[in-house]
């Protein structure tokens, strides 16, 4: 203790003898001495924080340079404002004077109520005051739309002149977020030889401008506007380089592209890499709206090997499909994607769909991939979950709409030329080669080594031998699953998405609830006809037969109505739609003509033998059940003896 005090002491007496001097860590280690300098140290003193001081408008000088402190009102400060803003804009913009007098004119012109006449005189000014300087204006959003009007309502000399003005800087505005929209009026009004020449300006762009989300618009638009060979023009170019510097070799009949290879002797490999760095950058970009797209995508398809095809259905499984279902080269993509993709990318498609199933049922491509889906996805849980209780909200709209009903028609009654045209019969069975090549193989294999291997058979009651067929080892459950598509049994799927979702009850509720409604529709009385028959193979009859009975019960009812009560619709056996589903059904359902006769038509056969209502009398006589024609053939036979009712002549084979 008494040496730390003794210490503090000493430091205390140091700190005595220089009082004056510097607090400087490095002053006691200075050998030189310092030299007083004559002048003294200007110490800056630190000067207070003024806060940044707001323009003030109030002030103006005046012609003699002094300020005058009269303050502005609001009104003036905003016209101040304005008029900074106006100079600003006129050295900054070349053409911004002649701009606002287009805007002026504009407003004018684009009225509807404007007589022709002075439209036309309106139009033919903003022309003349713009001559020279459209492609220099044609880029500015207000200019842009000022041209839109003035191409669509001037006279075809006019059209041409503009047209003759913008066609060097074609490429240049077909990427201009505005000039894009004067590009594309441009196109839909001109001539046939102006459009020949806008197509032919593109050769040598048509990929990079795809790549481009706003140069591709331009090149679609273009893409529909074109006869067949300009549209061959356009996706030549894209499919090898050959095709895109030699123009002679575009011109060809030969459409799809394994024919233009073979006709031309291109390299399969060298056409499959161009089309892959073209479709690539695209792809990453997610620019795949575009129905040009859509073809340059299946016919790369149409002669990818098996990995290059499985590479593009992975990349596109998901919510870029969703995007593309709404055309018909679209639709097909989304059908291969759904036959040949794996578990995992099926899973992402039916994902994908999620909020938007009712909006694609409704379209006419767009439905045909539901059906695609519910005919081949085994995971009915997922497809029950994100299909069938979107498709129950809107019931209804379905079973009355052209392309709504067809998802519940694949399931109540799969693949029935009926109600899907060659063409969409042709795209459910699309499939790609390569992948079907490699399922082949797998198949070989498969057999082969099941008939070597002697403990995978057994026999069954009859004793013939069963011989269980194994995939080769080699094979990944993914690749065969790939290849294979589903592998669920197609009654057990139908039974889990049709019955077990509770989508056939709810059917059935909406067919009793609108029942004259569906009858008398175009579309909605094949949706009645499936229901009331129990679909295919009778689907519905074991678990809703009681159901399906009061649905009949319906039907019966409206026939029983009265023939001759007031009012504004015909009877439902006088209604062309409705008498023609009343008499399929009495021929294809005994339990449905028996109900009819006994609660409508025994006894007053009488009063329906003339018109359209006498076809559904005789249906009981056509009818395949003996039980059925006999019940009516004692009332019928009479009424046909005394030539009160004729039967139908039956249409003979064309070739007879």
């Amino acid at each position: 203790m008494a040496a730390k005090k003794q210490e503090s002491n000493n430091q205390s007496k140091k700190r005595k003898q220089n009082p004056d001097a510097k607090t400087n860590t490095y002053s006691s280690f200075s050998k030189r001495p310092k030299l007083v300098s004559s002048k003294p140290e200007n110490k800056q003193e630190k000067k207070p924080f003024k806060p940044f001081k707001k323009q003030n408008f109030g002030k103006l000088k005046s012609q003699s340079g002094e300020e005058k402190n009269t303050p502005l009102s609001k009104r003036e400060r905003r016209l101040h404002a304005k008029e900074l803003t106006e100079a600003r804009k006129k050295r900054r913009k070349q053409h911004y004077t002649l701009e606002l007098e287009l805007a002026r004119l504009w407003e004018k012109m684009r009225q509807r109520n404007i007589v022709k006449e002075e439209r036309s005189k309106i139009i033919a000014e903003a022309i003349l005051k713009m001559k020279g300087k459209i492609p220099e204006i044609a880029s500015s959003h207000v200019s842009s739309r000022v041209l839109q009007t003035c191409v669509k309502y001037c006279t075809q000399a006019e059209r041409d002149t503009v047209f003759e003005e913008l066609k060097p800087h074609f490429l240049t505005f077909a990427t201009n977020k505005y000039a894009i929209h004067l590009v594309m009026k441009m196109l839909d009004n001109a001539s046939k030889k102006q459009l020949a020449e806008f197509i032919s300006s593109l050769r040598g762009h048509a990929a990079s401008l795809l790549r481009h989300t706003v140069g591709s618009v331009v090149i679609e638009h273009a893409y529909h506007l074109g006869n067949a060979t300009q549209k061959q023009e356009l996706l030549m170019e894209l499919y090898s380089t050959e095709l895109q510097l030699f123009k002679d070799l575009s011109s060809m009949k030969e459409s799809r592209l394994p024919d233009v290879i073979l006709k031309l002797n291109l390299q399969k490999g060298s056409v499959l890499r161009h089309m892959a760095s073209v479709i690539q950058p695209i792809l990453e970009k997610g620019i795949v709206d575009h129905s040009i797209i859509h073809r340059v995508l299946i016919e790369y398809l149409s002669i990818a090997d098996k990995t290059s095809a499985a590479e593009i259905i992975q990349q596109l499984s998901g919510p870029l499909l969703v995007r593309m279902i709404h055309t018909r080269d679209g639709s097909q993509i989304g059908i291969l994607c759904v036959k040949h993709g794996s578990a995992k990318e099926r899973k992402k498609i039916v994902k994908g769909l999620k909020g938007t199933v009712g909006k694609t049922a409704h379209f006419q491509y767009g439905s045909l991939v539901l059906a695609c889906i519910v005919s081949t996805i085994d995971d009915t849980k997922l497809v029950t979950k994100t299909v069938i209780r979107e498709l129950q909200l809107i019931l209804k709209d379905l079973v009355l709409d052209k392309n709504g009903r067809r998802p519940l028609l694949q399931l109540l009654n799969p693949n029935c030329t009926r109600y899907f045209s060659p063409d969409e019969m042709a795209s459910l069975s699309l499939s790609i080669s390569s992948l079907n090549a490699m399922q082949g193989e797998l198949e070989v294999n498969s057999e082969t080594k099941s008939l070597k291997d002697e403990e995978s058979s057994d026999k069954d009651n009859n004793g013939r031998e069963v011989t269980m067929a194994k995939p080769d080892e080699s094979t990944s459950p993914e690749t065969l699953q790939l290849i294979e598509g589903g592998k669920k049994d197609p009654s057990i799927r139908r039974q889990e998405l049709l019955v077990g979702s509770g989508l056939a009850e709810s059917l059935i509720d909406i067919c009793i609830e609108n029942a004259e409604e569906l009858l008398r529709s175009n579309f909605g009385k094949e949706v009645l006809y499936e229901v009331a028959t129990g679909g295919s193979g009778g689907i519905l009859q074991e678990t809703l037969g009681d159901k399906m009975n009061t649905l009949h019960e319906v039907i019966a009812s409206l026939a029983a109505e009265s023939k001759f009560e007031e009012s504004e619709k015909d009877h439902v056996l006088e209604n062309f739609h409705s008498s023609r589903t009343i008499r399929k059904l009495i021929m294809e359902s005994s339990m449905f003509a028996t109900t009819l006769w006994k609660k409508a038509l025994k006894g007053k056969c009488e009063q329906w033998t003339q018109g359209h209502s006498s076809k559904v009398i005789c249906a009981f006589l056509e009818s395949s059940d003996a039980k059925i024609s006999k019940l009516a053939k004692e009332e019928l036979q009479p009424l046909i003896d005394s030539g009160i009712l004729k039967l139908p002549e039956k249409k003979q084979p064309a070739n007879k």
